[in-house]
């Protein structure tokens, strides 16, 4: 039985390799991005139980892309700190999208490494 505020380890979201994840992105003009955008904030609701989720972060991010640059970290800042723990990421990482360019490539593999660190610490076993 898992302990209080720990959900089972199934509730633990999917790692994902950012080298290959900016790959797809690149190879499919951005769509990649969607669908990453989808898992990570369905990972993000099923594990805290609150947030916006897989659907909604979908719609964001097609519709008004720069608000999930800031509401995906804000989520895994809050489940950090629901952990006890310092957040790697804050809802103010999204302003590395201001950098032309190299600003998605330093907000990315971050972000990832923040999702992936808390995920192994809850049980994912990488693929």
């Amino acid at each position: 039985m898992p302990g209080v505020g720990q959900p089972p380890p199934s509730l633990s979201g999917v790692l994902y390799n950012t080298g290959l994840n900016i790959l797809l992105a690149i190879v499919t003009c951005g769509i990649w991005t969607w669908v990453w955008t989808f898992r990570a904030g369905d990972d993000l609701k099923r594990y805290n139980g609150d947030g916006l989720g897989g659907v909604l972060q979908l719609v964001l991010v097609i519709l008004l892309a720069p608000i999930v640059w800031f509401t995906i970290p804000n989520e895994i800042e809050k489940m950090y700190q629901r952990d006890g723990r310092e957040s790697p990421v804050s809802t103010l990482w999204g302003l590395w999208f201001l950098l032309p360019l190299v600003g998605p490539f330093i907000w990315y593999p971050k972000v990832q490494r923040a999702l992936n660190d808390f995920w192994l610490s809850k049980g994912s076993s990488p693929a």
